[in-house]
This record gives C-alpha cells, structure tokens and sequence, in this order.
C-alpha cells in the first residue's frame, strides 16, 4: 500500500490494523483498549499496553461525564491543543487550561508554590470542571490527589499521565494505589506525557460520539 497516496482516515486505520497485530493477546477489554490503542497510535510505543491502569468502569463512567457536559481541564497548554475540539463541543464541554493565566503567575510568585498547584486550585474552583487532564506536571497530580482526599472536589475522572523524573512516577502510583473512589486513567512508570494523556481524552471523545 503506497502511503504517499492513502487519506489520513486510511492511514489511520492502517495503523490501528498495525497496532492490532503487534500488540497480538492483551486483556483489555474493548472500550479500554480504544483508549490504549490510541495512546500507542500517538506514542509509537507499545510499552504502554502493559503499563497503561485503568479503574473499573473509568471509560464508561468518563464517557457518560463527557456526555453531561463536564469542564475538561488540562495542566498544559500543549494537552490543551492536542484534544480534539469539535466531538466535544456538540456536548457542551468546555476545555480549558491555567496555568499561564496571569493571576495564576502571581499567586505562585506570592505563595511560592508551582503555577500548575495554583492552576489546579483556580480549576477546581469552578464546579463544572470535572474531568482533569494532566501530562506534565506531577504537582498538579498530586495536589488534585490533596483537594479530593480533604473533600473539596470530587472528580468524574483523572487522567493522570505526567511525564519525567521527578515526581511523575510517584504521583501516578498515588493515584493508582491510594483509596480515593474516583474513576482514573494512567500508567506506571516515568513515560507519559501532554500528547499522550490528549490521546486519551480524544479516544474517550471518540466514543462518546459514536457509541463505539
């Protein structure tokens, strides 16, 4: 198949196809392997269909959130540029981003705290933000973990894949192992990234427009 001549829907179908064959027997099941397999369409890396974790009925559970209309929130303005806009607009979901507002600098500087702490605090301030995004900043993780354990916000969802060496592993496997009762998507390990935790957001777009 000569690639040069394919339309974008036929490479990526001929990606998903390739993707389907290399990652051969997986165990997850459909609805979740919709969200993995775009995360390694995005990534190239088929690490992530061992190391991706998902909590029991986050997909469906974040799909019906989607459909609601929940705030989407992201902690980078590139996560925020890699969702897909338009599947989420027809449910009224409105996807926003902090961290370089200019209040958020300021507060930061005086309370000498990261923007992306502060960011998150201006977020869950508005209580239609329900579904929080983050692939960068393991601070912004692990403060969203601080505001949901004290009861101040209650997520729909929490994708929960910043990348690095400092705190990023760490505050994944917060997020996967402490007993907070809120639907979560992530990974182990220091992979992850703003392009990957998009991916996820638009697989789970995705479904929800198409019922697939």
């Amino acid at each position: 198949m000569d690639s040069l001549k394919m339309r974008p829907e036929e490479i990526e179908s001929e990606s998903f196809r390739i993707i389907d064959g290399e990652a051969g027997s997986h165990g997850w099941y459909e609805s979740e392997w919709q969200v993995v397999r775009r995360v390694v369409h995005t990534s190239a890396d088929f690490e992530y269909v061992q190391s991706m974790v998902i909590s029991d009925c986050a997909v469906e559970k974040a799909i019906a959130a989607i459909k609601n209309g929940s705030g989407i929130v992201t902690d980078t303005t590139m996560a925020l540029s890699g969702i897909s806009k338009p599947r989420l607009a027809t449910f009224g979901c409105r996807i926003s981003c902090h961290v370089a507002d200019p209040d958020v600098a300021e507060l930061a500087g005086r309370d000498g705290i990261t923007r992306s702490i502060t960011a998150m605090r201006k977020a869950t301030a508005d209580p239609c933000n329900r579904i929080f995004v983050i692939g960068n900043a393991p601070t912004a993780l692990f403060e969203l973990l601080r505001l949901t354990a004290e009861g101040v916000i209650r997520p729909a969802l929490i994708i929960g894949l910043p990348v690095g060496f400092v705190g990023a592993e760490e505050s994944k496997n917060a997020l996967a192992t402490v007993d907070h009762g809120i639907p979560f998507i992530t990974n182990i390990g220091r992979k992850g990234g703003s392009n990957v935790a998009a991916a996820v957001v638009n697989a789970l777009a995705i479904m929800a427009a198409t019922g697939k």
